[in-house]
């Protein structure tokens, strides 16, 4: 029995006037409107300009052809896109927030497949097919709804809520406080078998970390496509830094969502619960002698492999740069692993394994967490760097992944991050990278007026 479907967003007067403060927008179409074909370069436009309106007209048709329907739930959803037919919970409804912030842009004949219903479906998807016991599926593809792993990366509940208050969409904000309130408590059951009170990766596509070699010799699945069960001999269950991150910024949006619901008390209780989770990942799975995050193995030891697990616990701001500790961390991360052309500050960042790292996969395969610059990391960038003052830099990567993006005007997942030349095994189409150029280039005021 397919879920019963949820409508598209309500369009108010607030909602519009939010979407235009969010969007930087000083004049805004219907929301619903505004451009997946932008306005026409005139004669007088310089070869460089027609170039990036090319490539922005280019990347809202890829993102346009993308939003389609699975079996699973009828109403349609921004594809991954390129090999990827579905959404991932790690990235999906990021991807949908992302394009909602970009709906002024996006021109449809039918408002149910514009960017603000899209985004929405991308979360409303996810807690339509939640599981009696809380669980929800790690990815909606063509072929199934997948449960055999938790496959996460930026919080469902940090998007839903952001999301609900870019759309002023008060049902959203209901459904996704008591669907992610039950996801919370089934990865407490599921994902603390240690009792560490830190949460579990069982297998590699826990953390969406494909051909990474974090995770040699650890299965892909878990075992019986069952997420609640792990691989014996092999290490696991690991405290994971980025899947606590994901948690603990998950609570942090669960408490926000409980002030505005007029739960106090709730609220309360996610805070605290958050501090306590953000400490644990502090005093358990930083290493100061590295400057960087690591898994901690079923014998206590670290798995040294310097990974985008380092970005995505900024992402969460699990370091709090009001506090002098937390600043002295950050910056040492930041000098010694993120900004260092040596490790993750590629001629095109951010790689995924570090480049000193021996580690480091090459020459580069297709679909690598082992060294490619990754499209999700750049799109996923902006939420941490700005934050810890970094605004310089992010502009000088987006820069980069806009530069690389304009040589074919084609988007793929990854890039080598010395050239900027992307993996060319699959094709284009890939919803990410489309979005990353899209949001870089009206950050680097580079958007059509509308």
């Amino acid at each position: 029995m397919r879920p019963a479907p949820f409508p598209p967003p309500k369009v108010t007067r607030r909602s519009v006037l939010k979407f235009a403060a969010a969007t930087g927008g000083l004049a805004i179409a219907h929301p619903f409107s505004g451009a997946a074909q932008a306005h026409h370069p005139d004669a007088h436009v310089s070869a460089e300009d027609a170039r990036w309106r090319e490539t922005w007209n280019a990347a809202l048709a890829c993102l346009a052809a993308n939003v389609r329907t699975v079996p699973w739930y009828d109403r349609p959803v921004l594809f991954e896109g390129a090999v990827y037919p579905g959404i991932w919970q790690e990235c999906g409804p990021h991807e949908g927030l992302v394009y909602a912030t970009l709906a002024k842009y996006v021109i449809v004949s039918d408002p149910a497949k514009g960017a603000l219903a899209a985004a929405k479906n991308n979360h409303i998807a996810f807690f339509a097919l939640q599981r009696e016991d809380g669980q929800l599926p790690a990815s909606i593809k063509m072929t199934e709804a997948g449960y055999g792993q938790i496959q996460m990366v930026v919080p469902i509940a940090a998007t839903a809520w952001k999301l609900s208050q870019l759309t002023d969409d008060d049902e959203l904000l209901v459904t996704a406080y008591k669907a992610c309130s039950r996801w919370d408590a089934w990865l407490r059951e599921h994902r603390n078998t240690r009792g560490t009170g830190l949460v579990e990766g069982f297998c590699t596509y826990d953390t969406g970390h494909d051909n990474s070699p974090r995770w040699k010799g650890v299965p892909d699945r878990c075992p019986d496509a069952d997420a609640k069960k792990f691989p014996t001999g092999v290490g696991v269950p690991r405290l994971c830094p980025d899947l606590s991150a994901t948690v603990y910024g998950g609570r942090v949006a669960l408490a926000a969502m409980a002030k505005a619901l007029g739960r106090p008390n709730e609220a309360a209780r996610w805070e605290a619960e958050a501090e306590e989770l953000r400490l644990l990942i502090l005093s358990k799975l930083y290493d100061p002698q590295d400057a960087a995050f690591y898994d901690l193995d079923t014998e206590n030891k670290f798995v040294r492999v310097r990974s985008d697990v380092i970005s995505r616990v900024l992402g969460e701001h699990v370091l709090k740069i009001s506090e002098a500790h937390d600043r002295a961390i950050f910056e040492a991360v930041w000098t010694r692993q993120i900004h260092n052309p040596k490790a993750f500050w590629a001629p095109y960042p951010l790689t995924s394994i570090a480049m000193d790292d021996p580690a480091f996969v090459k020459p580069i395969p297709r679909n690598s967490w082992g060294g490619a610059s990754q499209a999700l990391t750049a799109l996923r960038a902006p939420r941490w760097m700005d934050h810890y003052g970094k605004t310089t830099e992010l502009k000088q990567m987006m820069r980069k992944w806009c530069e690389a993006i304009l040589r074919n005007i084609e988007f793929r997942q990854q890039m080598d991050p010395w050239t900027g030349e992307f993996t060319q095994a699959d094709p284009s189409g890939y919803s990410p990278a489309a979005l990353t150029f899209l949001e870089f280039a009206r950050r680097l005021d580079r958007a059509p007026s509308v």
